[in-house]
Protein backbone atom coordinates (compact mmCIF):
# COMPACT_ATOMS: atom_id res chain seq x y z
CA UNK A 1 0.00 0.00 0.00
CA UNK A 2 2.54 2.34 1.16
CA UNK A 3 5.98 2.79 -1.17
CA UNK A 4 8.02 2.15 1.62
CA UNK A 5 8.17 -1.05 2.45
CA UNK A 6 6.34 -1.46 5.69
CA UNK A 7 7.65 -5.14 7.88
CA UNK A 8 5.49 -6.93 10.06
CA UNK A 9 5.99 -9.41 12.54
CA UNK A 10 3.73 -12.33 13.88
CA UNK A 11 2.41 -12.00 17.66
CA UNK A 12 0.42 -15.52 18.29
CA UNK A 13 -0.57 -15.50 14.53
CA UNK A 14 -1.27 -11.75 14.28
CA UNK A 15 0.85 -9.88 11.79
CA UNK A 16 1.86 -6.82 13.43
CA UNK A 17 3.28 -3.52 11.79
CA UNK A 18 6.34 -2.77 12.62
CA UNK A 19 5.66 1.28 12.89
CA UNK A 20 5.78 4.51 13.75
CA UNK A 21 3.60 7.33 14.08
CA UNK A 22 5.44 9.34 10.87
CA UNK A 23 4.84 5.70 9.21
CA UNK A 24 1.05 5.38 10.06
CA UNK A 25 -0.16 8.93 8.84
CA UNK A 26 2.20 8.19 5.54
CA UNK A 27 -0.21 5.34 5.32
CA UNK A 28 -3.33 7.29 6.28
CA UNK A 29 -2.24 10.11 3.50
CA UNK A 30 -1.55 7.61 0.84
CA UNK A 31 -4.75 5.88 1.38
CA UNK A 32 -6.71 9.09 0.98
CA UNK A 33 -4.44 10.42 -2.47
CA UNK A 34 -4.98 7.35 -3.92
CA UNK A 35 -9.09 6.74 -3.17
CA UNK A 36 -8.06 3.34 -2.20
CA UNK A 37 -10.36 1.40 -0.01
CA UNK A 38 -8.15 0.46 3.12
CA UNK A 39 -8.58 0.24 6.88
CA UNK A 40 -6.43 0.07 9.78
CA UNK A 41 -6.86 -1.67 13.41
CA UNK A 42 -5.25 -0.99 16.35
CA UNK A 43 -3.52 -3.76 18.16
CA UNK A 44 -2.75 -3.65 22.20
CA UNK A 45 -2.94 -6.93 23.96
CA UNK A 46 -6.60 -7.68 24.35
CA UNK A 47 -6.84 -7.77 20.56
CA UNK A 48 -4.47 -10.29 20.03
CA UNK A 49 -5.76 -12.40 22.88
CA UNK A 50 -9.36 -11.92 20.99
CA UNK A 51 -7.43 -13.50 17.44
CA UNK A 52 -6.26 -16.26 18.98
CA UNK A 53 -9.86 -16.95 20.11
CA UNK A 54 -11.56 -16.21 17.39
CA UNK A 55 -10.79 -17.32 13.61
CA UNK A 56 -13.02 -14.56 12.16
CA UNK A 57 -11.48 -11.61 14.50
CA UNK A 58 -7.78 -12.99 13.18
CA UNK A 59 -9.08 -12.72 9.63
CA UNK A 60 -9.91 -9.10 10.26
CA UNK A 61 -6.81 -8.17 11.90
CA UNK A 62 -4.93 -9.90 9.30
CA UNK A 63 -6.38 -8.64 6.49
CA UNK A 64 -5.99 -4.84 8.02
CA UNK A 65 -3.87 -2.62 5.87
CA UNK A 66 -2.06 -1.81 8.68
CA UNK A 67 -2.36 -3.58 12.40
CA UNK A 68 -0.43 -1.21 14.66
CA UNK A 69 1.10 -1.78 17.81
CA UNK A 70 -1.05 -0.09 19.92
CA UNK A 71 0.36 -1.52 23.62
CA UNK A 72 4.07 -1.22 24.86
CA UNK A 73 4.09 -5.13 25.24
CA UNK A 74 3.52 -5.16 21.72
CA UNK A 75 6.50 -2.94 20.70
CA UNK A 76 8.72 -4.39 23.29
CA UNK A 77 7.99 -8.00 21.25
CA UNK A 78 8.59 -6.19 18.26
CA UNK A 79 12.05 -4.47 18.98
CA UNK A 80 13.03 -8.11 20.50
CA UNK A 81 12.39 -9.59 17.17
CA UNK A 82 14.66 -6.98 15.43
CA UNK A 83 12.36 -4.16 14.69
CA UNK A 84 14.71 -1.31 16.22
CA UNK A 85 12.53 1.32 14.88
CA UNK A 86 9.03 0.48 15.76
CA UNK A 87 7.36 2.56 18.28
CA UNK A 88 3.78 2.65 19.92
CA UNK A 89 1.10 3.90 17.80
CA UNK A 90 -1.55 4.91 20.00
CA UNK A 91 -5.52 5.06 18.79
CA UNK A 92 -6.23 8.42 21.26
CA UNK A 93 -2.88 9.71 19.63
CA UNK A 94 -2.78 8.04 16.29
CA UNK A 95 -6.79 10.18 16.14
CA UNK A 96 -5.05 13.35 17.52
CA UNK A 97 -1.99 13.44 14.87
CA UNK A 98 -4.93 12.68 11.73
CA UNK A 99 -6.93 15.51 13.05
CA UNK A 100 -4.31 17.78 12.65
CA UNK A 101 -3.50 16.63 9.51
CA UNK A 102 -6.99 16.88 8.31
CA UNK A 103 -7.15 20.27 9.24
CA UNK A 104 -4.25 21.36 6.95
CA UNK A 105 -5.70 18.65 4.01
CA UNK A 106 -9.04 19.48 3.99
CA UNK A 107 -10.11 15.96 4.98
CA UNK A 108 -13.44 14.87 5.69
CA UNK A 109 -13.89 13.22 9.14
CA UNK A 110 -16.95 10.80 9.94
CA UNK A 111 -17.58 9.21 13.50
CA UNK A 112 -18.67 6.40 13.60
CA UNK A 113 -19.65 4.08 17.35
CA UNK A 114 -20.28 5.15 21.02
CA UNK A 115 -22.80 6.94 22.39
CA UNK A 116 -24.78 10.05 21.29
CA UNK A 117 -23.56 11.61 24.32
CA UNK A 118 -20.10 10.94 23.95
CA UNK A 119 -20.28 11.68 20.02
CA UNK A 120 -21.26 15.22 20.52
CA UNK A 121 -18.98 16.00 23.11
CA UNK A 122 -16.05 14.52 20.63
CA UNK A 123 -17.29 16.47 18.41
CA UNK A 124 -16.93 19.84 20.30
CA UNK A 125 -13.47 19.27 21.90
CA UNK A 126 -12.24 18.02 18.41
CA UNK A 127 -13.38 21.55 16.27
CA UNK A 128 -12.59 23.35 19.49
CA UNK A 129 -9.05 22.12 19.45
CA UNK A 130 -8.59 21.76 15.67
CA UNK A 131 -10.08 24.93 14.10
CA UNK A 132 -11.18 24.06 10.49
CA UNK A 133 -11.66 20.20 11.28
CA UNK A 134 -14.17 18.81 8.71
CA UNK A 135 -16.44 16.55 10.29
CA UNK A 136 -19.04 15.10 7.77
CA UNK A 137 -20.98 13.06 10.62
CA UNK A 138 -21.60 11.38 13.39
CA UNK A 139 -23.68 8.45 14.04
CA UNK A 140 -24.21 5.88 17.52
CA UNK A 141 -25.48 2.80 16.25
CA UNK A 142 -27.67 0.74 18.41
CA UNK A 143 -26.25 -1.12 21.10
CA UNK A 144 -28.11 -4.46 19.73
CA UNK A 145 -27.91 -6.55 16.31
CA UNK A 146 -28.59 -4.50 13.39
CA UNK A 147 -31.28 -5.93 10.47
CA UNK A 148 -29.16 -6.14 6.83
CA UNK A 149 -31.45 -3.23 6.54
CA UNK A 150 -30.62 -0.87 9.17
CA UNK A 151 -26.90 -1.83 8.25
CA UNK A 152 -27.57 -0.81 4.75
CA UNK A 153 -28.70 2.65 5.45
CA UNK A 154 -26.61 3.25 7.93
CA UNK A 155 -23.46 2.41 5.19
CA UNK A 156 -25.75 4.55 2.71
CA UNK A 157 -25.72 7.69 5.28
CA UNK A 158 -21.93 7.66 5.61
CA UNK A 159 -21.56 7.64 2.21
CA UNK A 160 -23.99 9.95 1.56
CA UNK A 161 -21.79 12.36 3.98
CA UNK A 162 -18.68 11.78 1.39
CA UNK A 163 -16.21 11.34 4.22
CA UNK A 164 -12.26 10.42 3.66
CA UNK A 165 -11.87 8.95 6.80
CA UNK A 166 -14.28 7.09 9.19
CA UNK A 167 -13.24 6.60 12.67
CA UNK A 168 -14.95 3.35 14.22
CA UNK A 169 -15.33 3.45 18.03
CA UNK A 170 -16.76 0.39 18.86
CA UNK A 171 -14.14 -1.25 20.73
CA UNK A 172 -12.25 -4.65 19.89
CA UNK A 173 -12.86 -7.19 18.19
CA UNK A 174 -16.31 -5.27 16.88
CA UNK A 175 -14.66 -2.40 15.08
CA UNK A 176 -12.22 -4.82 13.99
CA UNK A 177 -15.06 -6.91 12.24
CA UNK A 178 -17.20 -4.09 11.36
CA UNK A 179 -14.15 -2.66 9.39
CA UNK A 180 -13.53 -6.10 7.72
CA UNK A 181 -17.23 -6.44 6.83
CA UNK A 182 -17.90 -3.36 5.29
CA UNK A 183 -14.85 -2.82 3.51
CA UNK A 184 -16.96 -3.13 0.27
CA UNK A 185 -19.73 -1.27 1.54
CA UNK A 186 -18.24 2.09 2.87
CA UNK A 187 -16.81 4.12 -0.20
CA UNK A 188 -14.16 6.13 1.83
CA UNK A 189 -10.76 5.24 1.23
CA UNK A 190 -9.82 4.44 4.93
CA UNK A 191 -11.63 3.64 8.51
CA UNK A 192 -10.00 3.17 11.42
CA UNK A 193 -10.62 1.70 14.53
CA UNK A 194 -9.72 3.19 17.47
CA UNK A 195 -10.97 1.58 20.61
CA UNK A 196 -11.62 4.05 23.29
CA UNK A 197 -10.52 6.91 21.73
CA UNK A 198 -13.34 8.23 21.44
CA UNK A 199 -14.32 8.38 25.66
CA UNK A 200 -10.77 9.50 26.13
CA UNK A 201 -10.76 12.69 23.60
CA UNK A 202 -14.58 13.45 25.02
CA UNK A 203 -12.81 13.78 28.27
CA UNK A 204 -15.88 11.15 29.45
CA UNK A 205 -13.31 8.69 30.58
CA UNK A 206 -9.78 9.17 32.73
CA UNK A 207 -6.92 8.76 30.03
CA UNK A 208 -3.88 7.08 32.04
CA UNK A 209 -1.08 10.29 32.32
CA UNK A 210 1.90 9.32 29.63
CA UNK A 211 4.50 8.26 32.30
CA UNK A 212 1.71 5.64 32.76
CA UNK A 213 1.56 5.01 28.82
CA UNK A 214 5.02 5.05 28.02
CA UNK A 215 6.39 2.31 30.73
CA UNK A 216 3.32 -0.13 30.19
CA UNK A 217 1.20 0.38 33.08
CA UNK A 218 -1.94 1.46 30.65
CA UNK A 219 -3.50 -1.86 31.69
CA UNK A 220 -3.32 -1.36 35.74
CA UNK A 221 -4.66 2.35 35.42
CA UNK A 222 -7.43 1.50 33.40
CA UNK A 223 -8.16 -1.85 35.43
CA UNK A 224 -7.99 0.50 38.43
CA UNK A 225 -11.34 2.89 37.04
CA UNK A 226 -13.29 0.40 35.67
CA UNK A 227 -12.56 -2.99 37.10
CA UNK A 228 -15.70 -4.73 36.93
CA UNK A 229 -15.50 -4.17 33.44
CA UNK A 230 -11.96 -4.81 32.46
CA UNK A 231 -10.62 -7.37 35.37
CA UNK A 232 -11.29 -10.34 32.60
CA UNK A 233 -9.64 -8.33 29.87
CA UNK A 234 -6.49 -7.36 31.86
CA UNK A 235 -5.86 -10.08 34.53
CA UNK A 236 -6.90 -12.76 32.45
CA UNK A 237 -5.65 -11.91 29.06
CA UNK A 238 -2.48 -10.60 30.36
CA UNK A 239 -1.55 -13.88 32.26
CA UNK A 240 -2.37 -16.02 29.35
CA UNK A 241 -0.71 -13.95 26.41
CA UNK A 242 2.41 -14.11 28.71
CA UNK A 243 2.29 -17.65 28.71
CA UNK A 244 1.41 -18.14 25.10
CA UNK A 245 4.37 -15.25 24.04
CA UNK A 246 6.95 -17.85 26.01
CA UNK A 247 5.86 -21.06 24.52
CA UNK A 248 6.08 -18.85 21.06
CA UNK A 249 9.21 -17.65 22.13
CA UNK A 250 11.22 -20.50 22.84
CA UNK A 251 9.65 -22.09 20.17
CA UNK A 252 10.93 -20.49 17.51
CA UNK A 253 14.65 -21.55 17.60
CA UNK A 254 13.23 -24.53 17.97
CA UNK A 255 11.31 -25.05 14.60
CA UNK A 256 13.90 -22.84 12.87
CA UNK A 257 16.59 -25.57 13.94
CA UNK A 258 14.07 -28.38 12.53
CA UNK A 259 13.51 -26.47 9.35
CA UNK A 260 17.14 -26.23 8.31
Amino acid sequence: MAEKKLNKFCVLGVKISAIDMNDACSVVNEAILKRQKSYICVCPVSTIMECRRNEKVLTSVNSADLATPDGMAVVWIGKMRGNKNIRRVYGPELMQNICGISVVKKYRNYFYGSSLDVLSKLKEKLSRKYPGLIISGIFSPPFRQLTKEEDGKIAEEINRCNPDIVWVGLGSPKQDLWMYEHRDKINAPLMIGVGAAFDFLAGTKPQAPRWIRDNGFEWLFRLATEPKRLWRRYLINNFLFIYYVGIETVSRPIKSLLNK
